[in-house]
């Protein structure tokens, strides 16, 4: 049911729309470009948006980022010695990422195992095989 406040409303865009007030308004035809954080909880978006004018970026994030630069490490340490100390790091930073994350746990990453990084460092296999 249409109140009197939307019905009126309604009549002045239509009025509007058939005078042209709407042509040849800036951006017209261009897509929009819409805010993409409806994964983030309401009460977050504001100080999310923040932290992005900022150039900061979420926990989250940054965890990853730091996962994968601690895994490029990995391919170039020949020592295995300090190739289970980064090892042992890489798993406390997946470790603290799942945690922090707070939902199902199959979406988890999974940890990375010595002897699956070494055998994968050595070339004997194609791929590290990860268990949870």
């Amino acid at each position: 049911m249409i109140t009197g406040f939307e019905k009126i409303v309604e009549e002045r865009i239509r009025k509007a729309q058939e005078e042209g007030q709407f042509k040849n308004l800036p951006g017209a035809g261009q897509p929009l470009h819409l805010e993409e954080d409806q994964h983030i909880p309401e009460d977050l978006r504001l100080a999310y948006k923040i932290l992005r004018n900022g150039d900061c970026l979420p926990p989250e994030i940054e965890m990853k980022k730091e996962i994968l630069r601690t895994e490029e490490l990995l391919t170039a340490m020949p020592d295995t010695t300090e190739r289970y100390k980064t090892i042992k790091k890489l798993n406390l930073l997946i470790m603290k990422l799942n945690a922090a994350r707070g939902g199902n746990c199959q979406f988890d990453i999974p940890q990375r195992y010595l002897a699956d990084v070494s055998d994968r460092l050595a070339g004997r296999q194609d791929g590290p095989k990860t268990t949870k």
